[in-house]
């Protein structure tokens, strides 16, 4: 029997593409109409946007801990989480978790180490792409991390906040996120990564100037791999 997947879920699109991707492609590993047992558990997120506007990471940090609790509690054997901001919370979840995480930063490196990249542009909230989240998973790759300028990395932010996390996915925002990674590919960058869980829901499947390594799937996909390799453990109770 696979593991037990449980998703802390933060923003409603990111999370439900986050769950839709593991629960599609796992026939493809798993046999047909089959992919692992999956939780999620997702506070207002109201609770989430306070506190990460307040720099209060604690406070963030608190509220995935206690999502991580009360999946663990109906039985799930590891967690992810399908938002990029709120890692910068992790490293203060991760000692007091009760089962393990999945870093979405870690496996996004893992899968640009893997393409060769070794100048990666970053979008996604101010927040994110100001902070060493990315940096510091891709240095231990030694991959580059280059940021967008502070006028595009308030528009992107406001493009996310005030659009994307409603479902809202316009032609004219598409149009921004490509002028920002045109931008990136003349830094010399090789890659971008769609930092915010929705970003991929915008880019869908249309032609960009740089290859994207979308966070969302990726994060999917490795929990997928992880939930199909190592079988569960049963309780001897």
């Amino acid at each position: 029997m696979a593991s037990h997947i449980g998703i802390v879920a933060c923003s409603a699109e990111g999370a439900a593409l986050c769950y839709r991707t593991i629960c599609t492609e796992g026939p493809e590993l798993m046999g047909d109409h089959n992919h692992p047992e999956v939780s999620m558990h997702t506070f207002p997120f109201r609770l989430h946007v306070d506190a990460m506007r307040r720099d209060d990471w604690q406070e963030v940090a608190e509220l995935m801990l206690s999502s991580a609790v009360k999946l663990a509690q109906i039985g799930a054997d590891f967690v992810i989480c399908p938002d990029n901001t709120a890692h910068q919370s992790i490293p203060m979840v991760r000692p007091r978790s009760p089962i393990p995480w999945l870093h979405i930063a870690e496996e996004v490196t893992r899968e640009a180490a893997r393409s060769g990249y070794r100048k990666v542009g970053l979008t996604g909230t101010r927040s994110l792409v100001e902070s060493n989240v990315y940096p510091g998973a891709l240095a231990v790759a030694d991959i580059q991390a280059v940021r967008p300028i502070a006028e595009q990395r308030r528009k992107l932010d406001a493009i996310i906040f005030d659009e994307l996390v409603y479902g809202k996915f316009l032609p004219k925002s598409f149009s921004y996120l490509l002028d920002v990674m045109t931008s990136l590919k003349d830094a010399g960058c090789d890659a971008v990564v769609l930092g915010c869980t929705e970003l991929p829901i915008l880019v869908a499947e249309q032609l960009t100037p740089l290859p994207a390594l979308d966070s969302t799937r990726i994060l999917a996909r490795a929990a997928l791999a992880k939930a199909a390799a190592a079988p569960r453990i049963q309780s001897a109770g």
